[in-house]
């Protein structure tokens, strides 16, 4: 049994003129324990309703989403979601607003900071833990909020392009912690993205999903360990054309999974 599993999920909206519309429909996947998994698809394709819905902050209006055999009525905090805005509190310092989630959680406060610490020297920030955002670059406050998602020691992290704001080198720099810490936090982790590229190098598993409505086309197994993904190298380039092109190719009628 997978860990989360979605099955014949469905979301609508009501417009303005009280007619509805489908962000997703019918999708149907599961997700195990520790698997990274990116879902790929165009503007509009409800990717991050999709997410979402996982997450337990907007429910689905049909299907249903489980998670750990539990089905996903409202968001827990045991999961995590990291946008692309850093969402830091600008009057708290890097280790205040680290510590933020402990906070609710009524942590000690000794116990709060010694966490908080050791997760601001993991994302390599301890130099500026007492610093505010506003003296961070926009790679840095993304890895405040990275720390801050890790230090309350979640069982899903769900990020929603948290890299898209960013410049290509930091963006890099940033796949290469993500990667890092989520195999030494053993983590499973959802990560919604419309950058093949960034869907090749990060995961163990890519959803491309079609737009209007979002409908699951395809599933791609990445065959090729992490650790031998070199972006210069040809075979990434190899692997990373062919995601594209299933990517970029019609939607099917059912999804097709795929081994590369």
């Amino acid at each position: 049994m997978n860990y989360i599993e979605l099955s014949h999920a469905t979301k609508t909206f009501k417009k303005a003129d009280g007619t509805r519309f489908a962000a997703f429909e019918d999708v149907s996947f599961g997700i195990e324990r520790g698997e990274f998994v990116c879902v790929l698809g165009p503007s509009g394709c409800g990717k991050s309703a999709l997410l979402n819905a996982i997450a337990g902050f907007s429910l689905v209006t049909s299907g249903s989403v489980k998670i750990g055999g539990e089905e996903v009525k409202e968001p827990s905090p045991k999961r995590v979601m990291i946008f692309q805005n850093y969402g830091l509190l600008p009057w708290r310092t890097v280790l205040k607003n680290v510590e933020l989630g402990l906070e609710e959680r009524k942590i000690p406060k000794e116990e709060r900071r010694a966490i908080a610490e050791k997760y601001v020297e993991i994302v390599g920030l301890s130099a500026f833990k007492d610093e505010r955002p506003r003296r961070l670059s926009g790679g840095m406050q993304q890895r405040v909020s990275i720390a801050r998602a890790l230090a309350v020691d979640p069982e899903v992290v769900f990020m929603d392009e948290p890299f898209a704001a960013l410049d290509a080198i930091t963006r890099m720099k940033l796949q290469d912690d993500v990667l890092k810490l989520s195999r030494e936090e053993k983590k499973t982790v959802v990560f919604v993205t419309h950058d093949v590229g960034e869907a090749v190098y990060l995961a163990d598993r890519i959803l491309i999903l079609s737009p209007n409505p979002g409908r699951l086309k395809s599933v791609v197994n990445v065959t090729i360990g992490r650790e031998f993904r070199d972006r210069s190298s040809a075979d990434f380039f190899q692997l990373q054309k062919q995601v594209f092109e299933l990517f970029e190719g019609k939607a099917t009628e059912n999804p097709v999974e795929y081994y590369i």
